[in-house]
């Protein structure tokens, strides 16, 4: 199942392999299940980037205040221009968190995908309620993902 929106997927973290159908066949189980997270994220345009630490801290300093890596950063989009929003996923942040075993690799990354599209969806995780509301829904679309067959594979060349 390949998603219905227009997805762009930018890869800048150049040991990174990503499978952009199966990214895209995930963002379309999500999309077409998105009554059971708040509607979901919006439509129109999706942007996944995938970087390192470095250029994460960056975006994270720039926008929040914060000159720390963090493991995902999302954009809300603009209505105007079509777009539903950017995720950005460090890579580096899953590789400490797992290691480089690739299944792991990619359910770390998958999840911080997940993530990403559940704060556009309107979640958000900064009090400890939300947080914990963010994580049962963040465990819930994976389970969606598991049972759809829709587990993109990422590698580290």
């Amino acid at each position: 199942m390949g998603s219905g929106r227009a997805l762009e997927i930018a890869v800048r973290q150049g040991r990174l392999k990503v499978d952009r159908k199966a990214v895209a066949a995930a963002v379309g189980v999500l999309d077409s299940n998105a009554a059971r997270f708040k509607g979901g994220c919006p439509t129109g345009e999706l942007s996944l980037a995938f970087m390192g630490d470095d250029e994460l801290a960056r975006l994270h300093g720039q926008f929040l205040n914060d000159p720390t890596p963090t493991d995902v950063i999302t954009f809300e989009g603009d209505k105007a221009s079509a777009t539903a929003g950017e995720i950005c996923v460090s890579v580096d942040a899953a590789v400490r968190q797992v290691g480089r075993a690739q299944a792991r690799l990619s359910a770390e990354i998958l999840l911080y995908v997940v993530h990403g599209w559940l704060h556009l969806a309107g979640y958000d995780d900064l009090r400890p309620p939300a947080k914990r509301v963010m994580r049962r829904a963040e465990a819930r679309a994976m389970r969606l993902l598991r049972r759809a067959g829709a587990l993109p594979r990422f590698k580290l060349a």
